[in-house]
């Protein structure tokens, strides 16, 4: 990999969770399907043609998330060409702005980030979100305004546990950011651990 690789970005573009026959996607057992299994969704070619927003990552968001996860200088050697340092301040593996949104051990509650990048016309979007059972979802802002093509916006997610079950189990909901006609949507992949309230 030479120096211009490094500004290459993944973008990603919203997908949807329903068969052609608006069946929920099934798994390989041919039961109904979870993010586990399909991931932000399937692909919508037509509707891919014009996203509205993606989320953009480059090599250095990722090489950042490798380092939060504990990869050394010698270990990121093997992804790039050049020395790597890590952040003094590292990122926390969930921010990484990825449309799948994952809390592998929530104890109370953890605030996550993402950014989206308009790609299509002027819009405002509104999110809508179905929380995981037993959890508490809250997005601020709920309304983003883009202006112009490329305008990126931050929004943050506050996941919450309502109550004590014991854990050991994910739950499964989404958010749907949409200004009427694109639908821009993440999972929300979460295993609450046992609470002390």
């Amino acid at each position: 990999m030479n120096n211009c690789c490094l500004t290459l970005t993944t973008i990603w573009i919203p997908a949807r969770t329903r068969s052609n026959l608006r069946q929920p996607i099934a798994n390989g057992t041919l039961a109904e399907g979870n993010p586990f299994n399909y991931g932000a969704g399937h692909l919508s070619p037509n509707r891919a043609m014009d996203p509205g927003l993606v989320y953009d990552l480059t090599i250095t968001d990722y090489l950042n998330f490798l380092c939060s996860i504990g990869y050394n200088a010698t270990q990121l050697s093997t992804f790039v060409d050049k020395k790597y340092e890590c952040p003094s301040k590292p990122m926390r593996p969930w921010d990484l702005n990825y449309p799948s949104i994952t809390v592998p051990s929530l104890s109370g509650k953890v605030t996550v980030t993402r950014t989206l990048k308009n790609v299509g016309t002027p819009a405002t979007y509104t999110v809508r979100i179905k929380a995981p059972s037993g959890i508490s979802v809250k997005v601020e802002p709920k309304r983003l305004r883009f202006e112009k093509i490329n305008e990126e916006k931050m929004f943050k997610v506050k996941i919450e546990a309502k109550r004590d079950d014991g854990g050991g189990e994910y739950v499964f909901g989404r958010l749907i950011w949409s200004d009427g006609k694109h639908f821009v949507g993440s999972p929300i992949v979460v295993n609450a651990t046992t609470l002390h309230m």
